[in-house]
This record gives C-alpha cells, sequence and structure tokens, in this order.
C-alpha cells in the first residue's frame, strides 16, 4: 500500500470505474463507492466483499447513495463519470467542497485534460489526471498534471498507481488524451471512417488488427467493450477542444447508440452479444 494514501473513493462505478475499484480493493485499500444506479452499485459492492472474503485479504468496502458520505474521509478520490466536460466540472466543484483537505482528485478522463477542470476547485495544487485503460488486459494508465499541480501531488498519485500493480505512464506536456489514448484514438478514428465510409467491412479490420498486433480482439469488439456511448463522447470530446471537421465520430456511430446499441453491455453494438 502508499504510505500517503489509505482510503480512495471511486464516483462513477461504470466499465472502468468498476475495474478501479476492484483493483484497489484486492490490494488492501479501504474503498468507497458512489454511483447514481444503486441497484448496480450494491450488487458490485456485494461481489467485490465476496472475492476479498475468498482472498482473505482486508480493507473495507462501502457504497453510498451520496457522494459526501463516499469522500467525508477520503485521501483520494478517483472521478469515473462519464466524458462530459460539464459533468465533470460539477462533480469536481462538489468535492472540492465536501472532502478533506489534503484528498487528491483525480480524473479518469479518456482525453480531458485536468486543467479544463482545475478551476471548478480551490485545491489547484491537489488535482490529477490519473486515466485507466483496461485494468485486466491493459495494465498501465496515463498520470498527467494540471497547471499548478504539486509535485508533492503527482508523487502520491504516481505511488499509489504503482501500489496497485498498475505501470504508469508519465505525460511531461499536457496534451488531450495523454499517452497511449491518443495512439489509441488516431487507430479508432481511421477504423470508423473505414466502416462508415463502406471501404471495408468492420470484421475485416478487426481481422487485420487481430493479425497484425497478436491481440485476441479487434477495435470494434474493444469499441463494444468499452461502450459505444462512452466511444462517442470521448471522439466528441476531441472534436471540441479541436474544432476541426475531420474529428467528427460519423453519423452512423451516433445512430447506433441513438437506438441503444451501445455495444456489450447492451447485448448488441457493431456486434451481436
Amino acid at each position: 500500500m502508499s504510505k500517503d494514501i489509505k482510503i480512495v473513493s471511486v464516483i462513477g462505478v461504470g466499465y472502468l470505474g468498476k475495474q478501479i475499484a476492484e483493483q484497489t480493493a484486492l490490494k488492501s485499500y479501504t474503498v468507497r463507492l458512489y454511483d447514481t444506479n444503486k441497484e448496480d452499485l450494491e450488487k458490485f459492492s456485494r461481489k467485490l466483499e465476496r472475492r476479498k472474503r475468498v482472498k482473505n485479504i482486508s480493507g473495507e468496502i462501502t457504497s453510498h447513495s451520496n457522494i459526501q458520505d463516499a469522500v467525508k474521509d477520503t485521501d483520494l478520490i478517483i472521478e469515473a463519470v462519464p466524458e462530459k466536460l460539464e459533468l465533470k466540472r460539477e462533480i469536481f466543484k462538489l468535492i472540492d467542497k465536501i472532502a478533506p483537505p489534503h484528498a487528491i482528485i483525480a480524473t479518469n478522463s479518456s482525453s480531458i485534460p485536468v486543467s479544463n477542470l482545475e478551476d471548478a476547485v480551490e485545491r489547484k495544487d491537489k488535482v490529477l489526471n490519473i486515466h485507466f485503460y483496461n485494468v485486466i488486459t491493459m495494465p498501465m494508465a496515463d498520470i498527467q498534471r494540471g497547471t499548478k499541480t504539486s509535485d508533492d501531488t503527482f508523487e502520491k498519485g504516481k505511488n499509489w498507481v504503482e501500489s496497485i500493480e498498475i505501470t504508469p505512464l508519465i505525460v511531461k506536456k499536457e496534451c488531450y488524451g495523454f499517452v497511449f489514448n491518443r495512439v489509441w484514438r488516431a487507430i479508432k478514428k481511421e477504423c470508423l471512417k473505414i466502416w462508415a465510409g463502406g471501404y471495408a467491412d468492420l470484421e475485416e479490420v478487426d481481422k487485420a488488427w487481430r493479425i497484425f498486433t497478436g491481440m485476441s480482439i479487434g477495435p470494434f469488439q474493444f469499441m463494444d467493450q468499452i461502450g459505444l456511448d462512452v466511444v462517442y463522447d470521448i471522439e466528441m470530446s476531441y472534436y471540441k477542444n479541436s474544432q476541426n471537421p475531420d474529428d467528427i465520430p460519423p453519423e452512423a456511430l451516433k445512430k447506433l447508440v441513438d437506438v441503444g446499441q451501445l455495444g456489450r453491455k447492451s447485448g448488441k453494438g457493431f456486434y451481436n452479444y
């Protein structure tokens, strides 16, 4: 465990929030969970408790129906809500008012630099980007400062990431998309254009990627795992930042989202499940 961080709060227990919470809990940290979906939150919390008991791992897990209880005694908060700038700013502002003064507030945003959120809080020296990828298949996390993040905050965040056996990817200079997510975004953008433009079937793209990389899944299968609503929000975030028409996600992707074809979580996305 990190010597500076003992209690971790995860705000938003979706696809990545669950993975972050589980990885943290299984390293004997006390974990506090908050999500607006109470039923899913309770179900996940019970599952995590069972896993800890089976493995005889110490550390408390609590689930909460309001953010205040989830962050009132915490050392580190990981915000993992949907990729919408104004929503994240609202969450940051609220957390800043109710969390202990020493607590670090980190966003798990897939693309938005924390400097776009830091003016919503007073503790500008205690904010970070800590962006996780799939914790099981890609155990790494981008770490990026805001404009006023202290060296102490950065080191505490980095040490915590290492303590849960995730490799930190240090961003030296702020950029949209950080390290690997910027690379993945370029791949994802071109894959979507090939599919939406009718240049090749998505199965062909996935097949080519699996052969080239030796991975078990292709880009479209991976997007289905993430959730197509999340993918769309991330692509729109890039576009809003660049204002480049070439960055607008394909209308065909939006249509899938609009009809509820979100990937694995809905039973149908690019593929059927």
